[in-house]
């Protein structure tokens, strides 16, 4: 009799992690992990006033948090390749010399991120809670806090947090496993 063994494309299937669900990884002793993600913005552009102010009302956020939480930085990989398509598609569909030189070095630039593996770097606050209910509580308490900073942020989904264990876990690669059967 063969055996087949069937190996998943997601972490959570091989990890001690019982399930990804609702935004949140649940933890074979029922804990939950979860929290938000913080939509990125570059404060150093700012005048320094408004640097100071950002930085005080993100010292109060993280004052205010009276639990364990982890700050977690992941890269995920940006695919430009649509955008790319669409650009050749662009380009051969430009009668102007001039508008085609320029498309031209955009197809290029584009080309430079893909070769150079480009990322974009996504931010998180991550905490345990195993009562559901309490964890939504946080993760509003988070999200209005945060928006007192002019940051946006919103709860974890679950790719995101297939992402994250992938960035952790497998150093940024995704893990596409297929079947594996023998005779």
């Amino acid at each position: 009799m063969s055996q087949q063994k069937v190996r998943s494309k997601y972490t959570e299937d091989w990890v001690p992690i019982k399930t990804i669900n609702n935004g949140m990884i649940v933890l074979p002793n029922n804990e939950n992990v979860t929290g938000v993600k913080i939509t990125p913005r570059n404060i150093f552009i700012l005048e320094y006033d408004q640097q100071q102010a950002v930085l005080t009302a993100l010292k109060n956020v993280y004052n205010m948090i009276d639990y364990e939480f982890w700050l977690v930085v992941a890269d995920r990989p940006v695919d430009i390749s649509v955008y790319l398509s669409q650009l050749q598609l662009l380009y051969q569909n430009q009668p102007n010399p001039l508008i085609r030189k320029l498309i031209n070095e955009d197809i290029q630039k584009g080309n430079q991120f893909m070769n150079n593996n480009v990322v974009d770097t996504e931010y998180y606050i991550l905490f345990k809670e195993r009562n559901v209910d309490m964890a939504q509580k946080k993760i509003r308490m988070l999200i209005s806090g945060l928006a007192t900073c002019g940051l946006t942020a919103r709860q974890t989904s679950n790719e995101d947090l297939r992402v994250i264990l992938d960035n952790f876990l497998n150093g940024g690669q995704t893990t596409e496993f297929g079947m594996v059967t023998s005779s």
